[in-house]
């Protein structure tokens, strides 16, 4: 395909910007252009975009074989290739497995060196959807995408506590998720009790129960945090590459109340912005996060955020409603407003530099 064909119909980037800016910065330019939701054009501009940048020859690499970007990575011609090789030479294995080799095969890990067997599932997942690949099927359903119907005993509501009973930071205990049983009723309370119902967790995560006295007054979450929104990545004044580096380092933050827990306690219950320095030490610890920041997102037609105002986050702006599947630029999501609350005070030169 010639340099002409190519960009007929595409926004032309001039070179000398290009030529100035890293590669990872001129992969993510054509996430903005209009023809990006066809996923052979979408392996085609992200190869394009590298060697333009870097001053290359763009070649005539099949678009079925072309390299592309899923969550975050950016897989070369060779990459798919081994993906495709692997699936081959382990016709028995299953997903979860493949997961696992191609993980290790491409030294894909997380900074703790654990491999990063999710999110290589679902690239994988949208490889198949894109045509590059052919998975085997899946052996075992989940309940992703599925509304969940789980009711026990468990989860019903207790009688609301009293007004004047304020629960004292020092009381609270965070109890972490960590078998099945406990996961199936935290999802439970989120679909019970949330007004979205419950939904499956971006990324790496932790989640809480927290209690006072044995008594549950809110759930916890923390999840990856957004790939780009504006007025967050323009508070923290990173690039894009530093963005891709350090993202792991933000973390979003989720919180439920429990019903029967008074609304003007919920600032102090669960948010991580308690006024003293020895609070925020003590809820860090069990958490265990390398995070640097963390943000959440308020649906403003339904709330005014007024217990993160109220447990110092700071309010950044509102997103465009839009999400990163929006590729049509049609905004049909609900405008939301961006809260960050940093857990360091050099934040800033620990994610930009």
């Amino acid at each position: 395909m010639g340099l002409g064909k190519f960009t007929e119909d595409a926004t032309v980037i001039p070179r000398a910007t290009l030529g100035q800016m890293t590669v990872q910065f001129a992969v993510e330019s054509v996430s903005s252009l209009p023809w990006n939701h066809c996923p052979v054009c979408r392996g085609i501009a992200v190869q394009f975009a590298v060697e333009y940048a870097t001053g290359g020859e763009c070649s005539d690499t099949p678009p079925e074989t072309a390299s592309a970007r899923y969550c975050g990575r950016i897989f070369s011609t060779v990459e798919l290739d081994q993906i495709r090789q692997l699936i081959a030479a382990n016709p028995a294995a299953s997903r979860a497995q493949l997961s696992r080799m191609v993980c290790a095969e491409l030294g894909w890990c997380r900074e703790d060196g654990r491999l990063k067997e999710m999110s290589c599932r679902v690239a994988m997942l949208r490889m198949q959807t894109d045509g590059l690949l052919q998975l085997p099927p899946p052996r075992n359903g989940n309940h992703n995408g599925k509304p969940w119907h789980r009711r026990t005993v468990l989860a019903e509501p207790d009688a609301p506590c009293a007004q004047t009973a304020l629960v004292p930071w020092a009381h609270l205990q965070l109890h972490r998720v960590s078998h099945r049983a406990e996961s199936q009723l935290h999802n439970e309370y989120l679909d019970r009790y949330h007004y979205l119902g419950y939904q499956p967790l971006p990324g790496a995560q932790l989640r809480y129960f927290v209690r006072a006295g044995g008594r549950l007054v809110a759930l916890l979450s923390f999840a990856a945090a957004a790939w780009k929104t504006q007025p967050r990545d323009h508070y923290i004044g990173w690039t894009p590459a530093q963005r891709q580096e350090h993202l792991h380092r933000v973390r979003e933050q989720r919180s439920i109340p429990y019903p029967a827990v008074d609304r003007m306690q919920e600032s102090g219950l669960v948010h991580p912005g308690s006024r003293r320095p020895a609070d925020r030490r003590r809820l860090a610890r069990p958490i265990r996060l390398p995070a640097a920041l963390v943000e959440t997102f308020v649906e403003q037609s339904r709330f005014r955020g007024t217990a993160y105002q109220a447990a110092n986050w700071l309010c950044l702006g509102q997103t465009t409603g839009r999400g990163k599947l929006d590729v049509h630029h049609q905004a049909l999501l609900p405008i939301k407003t961006v809260w960050v609350y940093p857990l360091d005070r050099h934040f800033r030169r620990v994610l930009c530099g």
